[in-house]
């Protein structure tokens, strides 16, 4: 399974409808939802706000609505196009603003599907990988050298936060804590341990 990394937009107009199309990092039905409501409120002119989201490490978690558009033809092309690309903890919102012409069933079919199918072709993805959270403090005096480490591991959304120490946070690939845990422990000479939560 491949995730999603960044959020990611884009905007078709068939028979001058527009369809905007965008692609959420999501993790569950409830952060879906979430997102959902946040968009209908940004949107709130908008003809219909169609949604579909599948999340889950075996893409178990889907969800769809058509938002008003007649049943099958706006949230299931969506999903299905979600379905097959392999992506999970993902979520598109296509936003319509009519534009005076009827597509038809097939027609919207065509336009919310290709919406997605256009969509992905610009999102950035990477293979899903398990993470774990990190946390630890150090001085400053130390905590250059341990900077350096950084680039031998997979980390991300590193945070640091200064005051009297460095309190530093960030994400790292499960099967390299234990190196990473081991190799700070070593270079603070014992003085700095990492606790890690799951993500």
């Amino acid at each position: 399974m491949k995730v999603l990394l960044d959020y990611c937009e884009n905007q078709i107009i068939i028979k001058n409808s527009r369809f905007i199309s965008e692609a959420f990092v999501v993790t569950s039905a409830k952060e879906a939802r979430e997102k959902l409501q946040e968009q209908k409120k940004k949107f709130f002119d908008a003809t219909h706000v169609v949604h579909a989201f599948v999340t889950g490490l075996k893409a178990e978690v889907t969800g769809m609505s058509d938002d008003g558009e007649p049943s099958g033809t706006a949230g299931r092309p969506v999903l299905d196009v979600l379905k097959g690309s392999g992506i999970t903890n993902i979520m598109v919102t296509v936003t319509r603003y009519f534009g005076g012409t009827l597509l038809g069933t097939g027609g919207l079919v065509r336009a919310y599907g290709d919406s997605c199918k256009e969509l992905l072709a610009l999102c950035k993805t990477e293979e899903y990988v398990k993470k774990a959270r990190f946390f630890f403090a150090a001085d400053y005096s130390s905590y250059s050298g341990i900077q350096r480490m950084f680039d031998t591991y997979h980390i991300s959304e590193l945070k640091e936060d200064y005051g009297d120490g460095i309190i530093i946070s960030g994400l790292i690939w499960e099967q390299e804590k234990e190196a990473f845990a081991l190799q700070v422990k070593n270079f603070s000479k014992g003085k700095i341990d990492i606790s890690y939560t799951e993500v």
